[in-house]
């Protein structure tokens, strides 16, 4: 690991006047201590925002839905009854994440921000993993890499446990930079980088996020189902979360959200325009499982992902519709 500055302001204000080229916020730091031991990223300061008050705590009311401070750890959002009672999407990502060390010091908006697990990326051979102007990826070992948005040239696949069921509920991230705050929705917070020296995020070098919102959760089913090797700490092969606005027994409005299948969380159209005006039975849900894959294009050795993306889409599903699974 580099030599590199420390500081530890109490501000978000201060924190952003710190941030800036070669600088890197620190939270739980699960990700970014393994990335600087891995000399994957060098930083010459490192700015800790753990101090920060007004990053912290989970807050709930009927009218504005949840507030979850960045700072908030996966223990604390496990813990969290109206986060369970209302959001059962976001209790099973977060149950989902096994290691009860990154459950004590792992972070909400640390998820989101988590850089691939891409072999290639963390083994120093950049995000794109370009070699002699060609991917390694495409002749290399991809078992783990994207179905779905994966025509080039970012092929590693998002790890994120809490964007698929965030976008799914539309929430929205509150990110404060030298400009003051601004909100953006999760879903406008990934991109697909087309060049080296793009990030997978939205986020400046001189930002930070401060909080996710999520609206009020009142009358619309939601639920993840994620597909591993294991129940120990590994990430998943894929996962969806679908949230169902209903009308009786009958699907008013879907979201359903892919994960770990494409270099960004996936909404898939296609799975929700065969869920809206249905009632949710398992053939229903098995149609809208293969309409969520029907854009994937396998690569030499994942073909595989494509009937776990399937299965997580229809299960997930069937969970939301209070269905065994």
């Amino acid at each position: 690991m580099n030599r590199f500055q420390y500081a530890s302001p109490v501000t978000k204000e201060s924190a952003v006047n710190l941030l800036g080229s070669n600088a890197v916020a620190l939270a739980g730091g699960t990700d970014l201590l393994s990335l600087m031991k891995a000399n994957v990223v060098a930083p010459d300061l490192v700015v800790n925002i753990k101090e920060i008050s007004d990053l912290k705590g989970i807050e709930y009311s009927e009218g504005s839905g949840l507030r979850v401070g960045a700072l908030v750890t996966i223990d604390e959002l496990l813990q969290d009854s109206k986060v369970r009672e209302e959001y059962p999407s976001l209790s099973v990502a977060a149950d989902g994440i096994r290691s009860s060390q990154i459950r004590s010091i792992g972070t909400v908006a640390g998820d989101l921000c988590q850089r691939p697990r891409c072999w290639y990326y963390r083994h120093g051979y950049g995000l794109l993993a370009m070699q002699n102007g060609s991917s390694m990826v495409i002749d290399g070992d991809n078992r783990y890499h994207a179905i779905l948005g994966n025509a080039g040239p970012a092929y590693f696949v998002n790890p994120s446990s809490f964007a698929p069921a965030l976008i799914a509920l539309g929430a929205s991230l509150k990110i404060v930079g030298p400009n003051g705050e601004k909100e953006i929705p999760v879903a406008d917070f990934f991109k697909t980088p087309q060049s080296e020296g793009e990030k997978e995020y939205n986020l400046a070098d001189s930002e930070i996020v401060i909080e996710i919102l999520v609206p009020p959760a009142a009358g619309k089913a939601n639920a993840t189902y994620e597909v591993r090797d294991r129940e120990a700490l590994d990430w998943p092969h894929a996962a969806a979360a679908v949230a169902l606005s209903m009308q009786g027994d009958q699907v008013e409005s879907a979201k359903v959200v892919l994960g770990h299948v494409a270099p960004g969380p996936w909404n898939s159209d296609e799975a929700a325009s065969v869920l809206n005006g249905k009632a949710v039975n398992a053939s229903v849900a098995d149609d809208a499982g293969k309409a969520a894959v029907q854009q994937a294009k396998a690569l030499s050795r994942n073909k595989y992902k494509i009937q776990l993306a399937r299965v997580a889409v229809r299960r997930a599903i069937l969970r939301a519709a209070g269905m065994e699974v």
